[in-house]
């Protein structure tokens, strides 16, 4: 797909109802399939210490019963018809995809519907998924890997709501009643600010027409829209936290520190920094230095989260217990690198070149497209960011690399993760 051919204001309608959804629509008429993803203002920022785990467990339950279907039924009728609806939480939103041929677009729509507006959280079912969040919740806690980066948010994004699980912990997932699950949805569930994303077989005006006629009239007077990004400090010098896990072989790093928001002016130059740190080719020149020149580690690359907030870059390893500070140290000479050495132009061509060839793979589907321009939406990015995209990368030097890693990294303020045996600090 060409630049040109990207979607953009020539071919993604946008329309806003009364309600306060908006709702943008992309034709792509040769598919014979449809796809739509919608978020509401219902994250896990707005939970306390006492019932973290809440936004999730909210929105995992909303196709577990509605006043019309069964759990049961709700999955055999999306299985016979071939059809996927799902529904999940994050730090600023919960929200819901689904997936169907054209003709099954209206039953997905409907159990969008019902799940959205219409559950009835049964008691049966709150237990049943208490029950699977308690073993991931065990599981995770056995698990070197998903304990480090725990450790690292808590620490890097302490007194924020970033620093907070999403997920919950054992005794607020355990105290977590009806009462409480009614209330956060009660709440937070609405159309005010809703997002709705739909790409597929199907026109503009028809789409517009089914979801007016099912979301258009709906409201919640009581529905809060709460700022969950607030800015974060910066970390003061190595802060480090280790988290014992006396029985494992293996130890895990994160380290990192908040990075930028979606939305800041130099998110695509520090997008572009990251990707020659730790994804490109080989995990980048994190994973060439810690995995493949020194043999240090399983696994190592590094990853930006840029969203509504404040996002992290952080960087993660896989090491043997007694490589931890050398694989750190080397994670830190790579950072020192970047900050200090212009990248070389090869190198940055490479990288380039990555970024705008990855960009088409991810729109070949109905359900890459309808995630694309939702994103879109939600950040601020202007329908015409995919046919910019190109332009706006090929632009990037650099100069503009470096000046992102100067303002956005630091090898001497960091926050340092490590889970595993003892004898990894």
């Amino acid at each position: 797909m060409a630049a040109s051919n990207f979607p953009g204001p020539d071919s993604i309608r946008r329309h806003v109802f009364d309600n306060g959804i908006t709702v943008l629509v992309y034709e792509n008429m040769d598919s014979g399939t449809v796809s739509i993803e919608g978020v509401v203002w219902a994250g896990a920022g707005n939970e306390t210490r006492a019932n973290a785990g809440l936004a999730n467990f909210t929105a995992d339950l909303l196709m577990r019963g509605t006043h019309k279907r069964s759990f049961d039924e709700i999955f055999e009728e999306l299985e016979s018809a071939g059809a996927g609806v799902s529904f999940g939480g994050s730090q600023h939103t919960s929200g819901f995809s689904g997936h169907s041929l054209v003709e099954d677009f209206d039953l997905v729509l409907d159990i969008i519907d019902e799940s959205l507006r219409r559950p009835t959280f049964p008691a049966e079912q709150i237990e049943r998924l208490r029950g699977q969040v308690v073993t991931g919740l065990q599981m995770r806690a056995n698990n070197t890997r998903r304990m480090a980066w725990l450790a690292y948010y808590e620490m890097a994004y302490k007194g924020h709501p970033y620093g907070q699980s999403a997920g919950g912990y054992l005794d607020s997932i355990g105290n977590i009643t009806r009462a409480d699950i009614v209330d956060f949805y009660d709440r937070y569930y609405g159309p005010k600010d809703m997002i709705i994303g739909v790409a597929g077989a199907i026109t503009a005006d028809e789409a517009l027409r089914k979801l007016e006629s099912v979301f258009g009239k709906w409201r919640n007077d009581r529905q809060q829209i709460t700022d969950l990004s607030p800015d974060v400090s910066r970390p003061l010098g190595l802060q480090r936290c280790h988290v014992p896990m006396l029985e494992k072989h293996q130890a895990d790093i994160v380290l990192g520190l908040p990075g930028p928001r979606r939305a800041a002016p130099e998110y695509l130059d520090a997008s572009v920094m990251n990707t020659i740190l730790g994804v490109f080719g080989m995990m980048g020149r994190i994973g060439q230095n810690v995995r493949e020149e020194q043999s240090l580690a399983y696994y190592a690359s590094s990853r930006l989260e840029g969203g509504l907030g404040p996002g992290s870059w952080a960087a993660s390893a896989g090491v043997a217990p007694d490589k931890v500070e050398q694989a750190i140290e080397s994670i830190r000479h790579e950072i020192r690198r970047i900050i200090d050495e212009p990248v070389p132009a090869e190198e940055l061509a490479d990288s380039l070149a990555y970024r705008t060839g990855s960009l088409p793979m991810s729109l070949e589907t109905n359900s890459g497209l309808v995630d694309m321009i939702t994103g879109m939406e939600l950040y601020g990015l202007g329908l015409d960011y995919l046919q910019q995209y190109q332009e706006e990368i090929n632009a990037i030097t650099a100069e503009r690399v470096q000046n992102a890693a100067r303002k956005y990294l630091s090898a001497d303020d960091l926050v340092i993760a490590v889970s595993g045996p003892v004898e990894a600090l």
